[in-house]
């Protein structure tokens, strides 16, 4: 509708059918497969037809015409003629916002659900249900761990505690209580003294539930202070993402250099970077931009379009846009890392409880 071409990002292809990274298209077997399957149908078109035509960052994606610039300013300022860069979704727009587009880079975002993108240097070995294989913007093979549940459930129980302040005379803005709670999480036992929760507000593919239910649970004798109550609410927010990330670190022996972390998670200052490192087992970096998000991200993808000079994308990101930003790294600690995942051996051989919930908390 603004160019006239029917075209899509290689990042955004590989989310609506699984591409070929050394081609840079559409799996060819695949479609043909897919063909195959529905050939009973008699359709007047095959898969190929109906696709829209592939495309790699730094390629011409079209230009604007009149009909597109009338449709985005009908006043008549907007003039035709803009480029277009290839368009890309919220997955590969965070990549290039998080310069995580190299093999062996990898981006977290994590708030109201999280999910790890890590750039692979080769093809997985099997299928996982657990795991989706999707692009960088230049068709890098990426593996993504997504769960659907991450900050919202302690979010709930940042915004009680705000009540009971409030009920009880007391007055704090509710982004200091935020930074007073979660920064008592590293004051906590490294396993959260024996504590267990399950911020389940919705389904979770990746521990096999369709619908959830939030739980807290302890046993009688368990050390339940409010640093470990917030430490165990930060650790099982990450749990479902990382039992998507063990399946590449250890049954696939994925190895990443650097991994960078964005999105409400990581706000208050060194807490959220400090528990992601403790699930991951490696550094996480915050950039001073990570708050940009994607529509900056497809900015820079827009940029390279104009500014590449035949450098690859990780190049024009590493040497021209991230050359001088600051970056604060937080390495991983041996004695958290063995907490969570002491917390985290919990957290699977507790699903039971949660299943139960399921099943018998109905209206």
């Amino acid at each position: 509708m603004l160019t006239g071409k029917k075209v899509i990002g290689i990042g955004d292809a590989s989310g609506m059918f699984p591409v070929d990274n050394e081609t840079k298209n559409y799996n060819p077997r695949m479609m043909d497969q897919f063909d195959k399957l529905i050939q009973k149908k008699a359709y007047p078109w095959k898969i190929a037809d109906i696709f829209p035509k592939v495309l790699v960052a730094g390629q011409n994606a079209g230009y604007l015409t009149k009909e597109g610039a009338a449709l985005l300013d009908p006043t008549g300022d907007l003039n035709a003629g803009i480029p277009f860069c290839p368009p890309e979704g919220d997955a590969g727009t965070g990549m290039v916002a998080t310069n995580s587009v190299a093999p062996r880079t990898g981006n977290v975002s994590a708030g109201t659900s999280v999910f790890a993108m890590i750039v692979l240097e080769h093809s997985l070995s099997q299928v996982y249900k657990e795991l989706d294989i999707v692009a960088t913007p230049s068709g890098a093979p990426v593996a993504m761990a997504h769960s659907n549940n991450c900050t919202s459930e302690y979010d709930n129980w940042i915004r009680l505690f705000h009540t009971v302040i409030e009920a009880t005379g007391g007055k704090i803005k509710i982004s200091e209580l935020y930074d007073k709670l979660l920064s008592l999480a590293l004051k906590g036992e490294k396993d959260c003294g024996g504590l267990l929760a399950y911020g389940y507000i919705s389904g979770e593919h990746m521990t096999g539930f369709t619908e959830g239910r939030p739980l807290f649970v302890r046993k009688p004798d368990d050390h339940f202070t409010l640093e470990n109550f917030m430490r165990c609410q930060l650790f099982t927010s990450l749990c479902a993402m990382k039992a998507g990330l063990d399946i590449l670190f250890k049954n696939e022996n994925i190895y990443i250099d650097r991994i960078t972390g964005h999105g409400g998670f990581f706000k208050t200052a060194e807490v959220g970077q400090k528990i992601m490192a403790a699930a991951i087992g490696k550094p996480v970096s915050v950039m001073s931009t990570a708050g940009e998000g994607g529509a900056w991200g497809i900015a820079l993808l827009a940029s390279y379009l104009i500014k590449n000079s035949n450098t690859s994308l990780s190049s024009f990101l590493e040497k021209t846009v991230f050359k001088e930003n600051k970056t604060v790294t937080v390495t991983s600690d041996p004695s958290d890392i063995n907490g969570f995942n002491i917390f985290f051996s919990r957290y699977m051989n507790g699903l039971g409880i949660e299943r139960a919930a399921v099943q018998f908390l109905r209206n």
